[in-house]
């Protein structure tokens, strides 16, 4: 994180979202303020709040992908949830808290596939061993101890171990690959899952814990190819060394410190009315039990107890219908950042269709490579897609970027259907290619609306 600095987050986003430079610049900005809260005295450092965002803009415009790679970028656990799928307690949906608890199993699975891949030499090791021994069994009396201290049969064992290592270079080689092996794997007991709005994990209680003795691990007999076992194996062993105390507990750190919730579709429950009836009472209601969340509060996990205090909020919402006031006061005093994403235009998506790393004018083409296909696009059938993009989304429904997802598999259905037939062949994609492919539809206001 030291090496983050604000402009090099936005340069990183760059290269995968077009424009928004506010945003970019807002979301750079509260990473930063996590390390630097991390360098201040302790006393100081729990009194700093994090900078919780609303984004506000359209649907498309690259609110979600901004988030989504900033987590990545600063390795953080990240959970994209839809404010709307809340409800209050009563009403059918789920708890506001489960949105933590599923961001903590996110961050658990992060720090064991980290300590698995920090692991791994030493479980391919243990591996090995279990692998040479189903291959070769030692034989009876081996290491047997006479009177003396001596070894009974130090010829054979002699001989073992060179047949071992033999084994052993064999394996490593892959002149086995061929051979099946039967062992003893540990088989997961059943998954226990409960039935109804009310998690039982709210209370404390881990029911995996409490039926664990009704359901042990058991082991059943697996008989497969030396390559797949050596790999089952593997993770047995790099299990085994795994400590789940200490995962668990780097798990909930890392949640509390460094955790990112991008809370979609706000302005859903924002009271747009500003009544107390129908829908509104669950809006509002929602609202209030996001509110202790975001403030900060303790919330029970099956790992344990997970402090959201400086959890990174990320709210977005298109706010059509409503407003960011439309939101309970209190709830809008703890998202103090509002950025406005703009609408995408036809320049923004040319710039989309040729900049982003795999842009799709880069994924087209290498997934037709694939089948021996080699197609070119011509700077003037990027523009024309862009073209009808800006067109489509202005005398329809705005989808922003998503528009070039659905004229582009247009533009490429007949190609993409006939690849296998066409192995060989070269095919250039200029502008009257994308005219011939879209104008019927483009033309035909209500065809567009069902095709693209």
């Amino acid at each position: 994180m030291e090496d983050l600095t604000p402009v090099q987050i936005v340069k990183e986003l760059d290269r995968y979202v077009i424009g928004q430079g506010d945003a970019k610049r807002a979301v750079a900005i509260a990473l930063r303020n996590r390390w630097r809260r991390q360098q201040l005295p302790e006393e100081m450092r729990d009194e700093v709040a994090p900078k919780n965002i609303v984004m506000i803009g359209p649907t498309g415009v690259g609110k979600t992908e901004i988030a989504r790679r900033l987590a990545r970028l600063a390795n953080s656990p990240f959970i994209k949830v839809e404010a709307s799928k809340f409800t209050e307690v009563g009403y059918v949906g789920r708890d506001v808290e489960s949105m933590i608890r599923d961001l903590t199993e996110l961050a658990r699975n992060m720090v064991q596939e980290e300590y698995r891949q920090a692991n791994t030499a030493k479980a391919e090791d243990l591996a090995m061993e279990r692998l040479l021994d189903l291959l070769l069994p030692t034989p009876p009396g081996f290491a047997a101890i006479d009177d003396q201290g001596q070894s009974n049969d130090p010829l054979g064992e002699e001989h073992y171990s060179r047949t071992r290592e033999k084994f052993r270079q064999m394996l490593v080689e892959g002149k086995l690959d061929d051979r099946e092996v039967e062992f003893e794997a540990t088989d997961k007991g059943p998954e226990i899952h409960l039935m109804g709005g009310m998690d039982m994990e709210q209370m404390g209680i881990n029911f995996k814990d409490m039926l664990g003795g009704m359901f042990p691990a058991q082991t059943r007999t697996r008989r497969m190819k030396v390559p797949e076992a050596f790999k089952l194996l593997t993770q047995e062993e790099g299990d085994k060394i795994i400590d789940p105390e200490k995962v668990n507990a780097e798990a909930i750190e890392r949640t509390e410190q460094s955790g990112i919730v991008f809370l979609d579709e706000i302005d859903k429950i924002a009271s747009t009315s500003g009544g107390n009836h129908g829908p509104d009472v669950s809006r509002e209601g929602v609202q209030r039990d996001l509110l202790p969340i975001v403030e900060g509060c303790t919330v029970q996990t099956k790992h344990g107890p997970v402090r959201t205090d400086h959890i990174l909020f990320i709210a977005a919402g298109a706010f059509h219908m409503a407003k960011p006031s439309d939101l309970l006061p209190e709830l809008q005093g703890r998202f103090p950042i509002r950025v406005e994403l703009h609408s995408l235009g036809l320049e923004d998506f040319v710039r989309i269709l040729q900049e982003p790393e795999n842009a799709l004018v880069i994924q087209y083409p290498a997934l037709l490579k694939t089948e021996g296909l080699k197609v070119t696009f011509t700077d003037d059938a990027i523009r024309e897609v862009a073209s009808f993009a800006a067109d489509i989304n202005e005398k329809t429904e705005n989808i922003g970027a998503r528009r070039l997802y659905t004229i582009m598999e247009r533009v490429f259905e007949e190609i993409s259907f006939n690849a296998p037939e066409m192995a060989g062949e070269e095919i250039t994609i200029d502008a009257g290619y994308v005219r011939g492919r879209l104008k019927d539809i483009a033309a035909d206001l209500d065809l567009s609306r069902y095709i693209l």
